[in-house]
Order: structure tokens, then sequence, then C-alpha cells
């Protein structure tokens, strides 16, 4: 297992980490990425921890809790050996301060989260989203708070705009407060949105990207096929893909499959194998969230490590891949000698 510095910070961690949405299965949204219990959910950590991925992702909304949890149990008597990620900010009740980044719901989701992971700290803590309706200011004073007593190592963010995340950073520059390691953001071969500018932005303040969905909720495992219908037991025709469908092109979409099976077959790899690997060869990428149902599946995402594609067949998936970027993107390409693209060979 290969293991980076988590963008700035001095924390190491392994270029995968297993995500824990699929514990629990406690709404239609959640079953269909799994229903895993403890005994399951053990398996599939010692698998982990035998290839070396000790880093395991969760949230407070997965399953309503549950799968923090879950995870929580499994990893009785070994968590200090493990790092544990979870997140807030989402809503997780029906009360109007039940969501959001204030101070009063991020204490109490800290709180409510370490009661369930049965720990007495959280590795890395990250915003699930972006809160516009708190004060900057209020938000990072708490995770800061949070960091000081010892209850969070880390703090990150998830799904922030540019703006959004470099406005965070520069309060806590200002105030000297703990700032954002890592963003944690969609990103695959189908959706290279990331790369125009939350991509350079982290090159620039040394964020580190944790992405999620790497493989774009399944549909870049060979199931999906041009002229087929959707398998009826995949995430995506049972409702629980956080990929929405209109952020696909089908063309673009089954051009990427053709030539990820030629790229699959040149290198005896699978089409998530080689999807996974192409994204530990990005700027800015630290750790690739796998997630699986089943030990199989774990088996498979885990051998996406160990061997690299070739600059050639990286450059095939990236010219296959390419799309037009929405305005001011399109415009500052027409001036490179003004806006410096992140090298990516």
């Amino acid at each position: 297992m290969e293991y980076r510095q988590l963008g700035g910070s001095g924390l190491r961690v392994p270029v995968l980490s297993f995500g824990t949405a699929t514990f629990g299965g406690g709404n239609e949204f959640f079953k269909a990425w799994g229903a895993t219990q403890v005994d399951e959910a053990k398996k599939l950590i010692n698998l982990c921890m035998d290839a070396g991925v000790n880093f395991f992702d969760t949230a407070n909304v997965y399953s309503a809790g549950a799968s923090e949890e879950i995870l929580g149990k499994a990893l009785a008597g070994i968590r200090d050996k493990v790092l544990i990620s979870t997140k807030a900010t989402f809503p997780l009740g029906d009360g109007v301060n039940d969501y959001g980044s204030s101070r009063s719901n991020l204490v109490k989701s800290c709180e409510e989260s370490l009661k369930r992971l049965n720990t007495d700290h959280i590795d890395v803590y990250h915003l699930h989203g972006f809160d516009a309706n708190t004060p900057v200011e209020e938000t990072l004073n708490a995770l800061n708070n949070l960091v000081q007593s010892g209850k969070v190592r880390y703090i990150a963010c998830s799904n922030f705009s540019g703006w959004h995340l470099m406005k965070s950073l520069s309060v806590s520059e200002r105030y000297g407060w703990a700032k954002y390691i890592a963003h944690q953001a969609y990103y695959s071969l189908l959706n290279r949105d990331f790369e125009w500018e939350l991509m350079p932005l982290g090159i620039d303040q040394h964020v580190g990207t944790i992405v999620w969905s790497p493989l774009a909720a399944g549909r870049l495992t060979g199931k999906y096929r041009r002229n087929q219908p959707i398998p009826q037991d995949a995430r995506v025709a049972q409702g629980g893909s956080p990929v929405p469908a209109s952020a696909i092109s089908d063309d673009v979409f089954y051009n990427i499959i053709d030539v990820l099976d030629e790229v699959a077959e040149e290198t005896g790899k699978t089409i998530a194998q080689v999807s996974l690997n192409w994204l530990l060869q990005r700027p800015t990428v630290s750790n690739i969230i796998i997630g699986a149902r089943n030990e199989e599946q774990l088996k498979a995402n885990l051998a996406s490590v160990g061997w690299n594609l070739t600059v050639e067949q990286v450059k095939k998936l990236d010219a296959v891949s390419e799309v037009p970027p929405v305005y001011p993107y399109w415009h500052q390409r027409e001036f490179p000698m003004l806006n410096a693209a992140p090298k990516l060979y």
C-alpha cells in the first residue's frame, strides 16, 4: 500500500480508504448502497487492514447514524491502529438547528458522532457541505475549538466550491485557526469538472483531495454497456446514486467505456481498477474512497494499487473524457500564458 501526505499536513494516509456508507442500509437510498451489519463489517475491515488500508470514512447522515455505530463496534479493540473520518452539516433531525455548520450544530454533532463511534477523538472531521447561512468565522472558530479540545485531530471540507474553500482558508489564516487540510470531492474519469478550479486551488493552497464516488456510482465498473439496459441490481437503477443522471453525457460515457475496454485489455486489469488507478495519478489526490457491498468487490478495488498506467494510457483516457469547460474556464484557456494549468504528466 502506498501512503501519501494528506494535503499540507503531517498526516500520512493510505491512497485508498474504505467508505462505510454501505453500513446499515437505514433507508431506501442507503439500502441501494448496501446493508452491511457488524459481523460482515469486521470481515471487510480485516481485509482492509491486511492490505494496509487503515483509513475508514463515514458520516453522521449515513443511515441516520447507523453507519457510525456499526463502524465503531467493528473497530473495537483496534481503534489505536486506524484513522476515522466522519462528517457533519447535513440534516439529521427535524429541528431548525439540526443541520448546518453553526457552532451549536457542530459541537452537538461531534459529541454524538464520538458516542456512536465509541471513541474519544475523530482523526479527520469534515463539513459535508458549505453552509451559506452561517458566518464562516463562526464555523471555523467552532472547528478550531474542537481541535484544541483534542476531540478532532484535523479538519476538512466536502463539496465546496472554489470560493467557499478559499474564503475559509483565508479566515483560518487570519486568525491562526486550524485550516482545512483536505477537500473530499467528487472526481472521476466520467466527470472532470474538479480540474477546472478546485484542482488548481488545491495545488496552490496545499489542500489534499479525498475522492468520493471515484467510479461514478458504479458506472465505471464495466456493468454499463452501450445499447443495453441499466442493470437492475445496480445502485443507479435502485435510486441510490449520489451522481445525478443530468451530470452524465451518454455519448461521452460510452466513448470512455470503449477506451477503458482497450486499456483494461492492455493491462490485464478490470475497467474499475483502471479507472481508480487513473485517479491515483492526478495532482492533489491524496486518497480515494472505495466502497464494497461484499468481500469480492473489496478485493477487486484493493487491486487498483501496486501498479501504474503508462503515460500513453493516461493520455488516451484524458483525450476521450475531455469535455468543453464552462465560463470562465474556456476563456482562461485561451490565454495559457496567464493561467498555468496543472501538470498532469
